[in-house]
């Protein structure tokens, strides 16, 4: 069957004019609000906002500075986290903590259990240390699928980043396009340091992980995280088997989350 090459185009032209549009909104919150104060961020950020504001937290540092700015000034954004049922325990308290401190409902979006049941079947429960693409795949089924569904219909998605967590978010903005997602992703906390988010959450009584304190920096899936050592990066921790230096699980990166899957036969074995 022939294609239409005229619909080709012209979705090709209607995505194009999404990206456009979205860069456009994007330039406009980092022209409005690249020097003002975080409270000032963030109220302006979600007062410029066309639809749902969404803020993913991961309960981290820079997560729970945002999330006492946020919750304090009473601004209308939904909270979400991914809870990939492999997180440390003490996330699972923080996590409540969070809620009773301010309030707040934070939405839980978990793993498609099928996807996560044949993954496991094929890899192992911790065949992630076998290869990167199985980890990458993991990442995939218990991370971005869910993310997915988290951002579904927002038109602004808060993140926590930093640009001196590593080399591959330095050159991150205050706001930029998410063509893939139909949406502006906007990282308040850009251009601050660590160093300038402790002592925020000290002077705020914010609650924080305990790990921080034993040396776990960037906190992630329970298996998948370690401390680090002076003089080594603060992502480090995270997939320290892989030698890589980039250390993301595709949450903020260009990938599609899909899975490839082989088809389970009647004996199940590992390749």
């Amino acid at each position: 069957m022939a294609t239409d090459p005229g619909l080709g185009g012209a979705m090709a032209t209607a995505d194009e004019a999404v990206a456009e549009a979205l860069s456009r909104r994007a330039e406009v919150l980092n022209n409005a609000f690249a020097m003002a104060d975080l409270q000032g961020r963030l109220a302006g950020i979600v007062a410029e906002a066309t639809g749902q504001v969404v803020f993913t937290t991961s309960f981290g540092l820079e997560d729970q500075v945002l999330t006492h700015v946020i919750a304090t000034a009473k601004l209308p954004v939904t909270f979400a986290t991914l809870d990939t049922g492999r997180l440390f325990p003490e996330v699972y308290a923080l996590w409540q903590q969070t809620e009773e401190r301010y309030g707040i409902l934070i939405r839980p979006y978990y793993p498609r259990y099928d996807t996560l049941e044949l993954h496991v079947r094929q890899n192992g429960i911790n065949g992630f240390y076998a290869s990167r693409e199985a980890r990458k795949s993991c990442c995939d089924i218990r991370k971005i699928e869910p993310l997915g569904r988290a951002l579904a219909g927002a038109s602004i998605w808060l993140t926590g980043l930093r640009a001196d967590q590593s080399s591959a978010r330095g050159g991150v903005k205050l706001a930029e396009a998410d063509a893939a997602r139909g949406l502006v992703k906007a990282s308040p906390l850009i251009d601050w340091t660590r160093e300038r988010a402790l002592a925020f959450a000290h002077e705020n009584a914010v609650p924080i992980n305990p790990l921080h304190a034993r040396g776990f920096v960037s906190i992630g899936c329970q298996p998948c995280t370690r401390a680090i050592v002076r003089g080594e990066p603060e992502r480090a921790g995270r997939w320290w088997w892989e030698d890589d230096a980039a250390k993301e699980c595709g949450l903020h990166v260009g990938q599609d989350g899909k899975l490839a899957r082989a088809k389970a036969g009647t004996v199940e074995t590992r390749a």
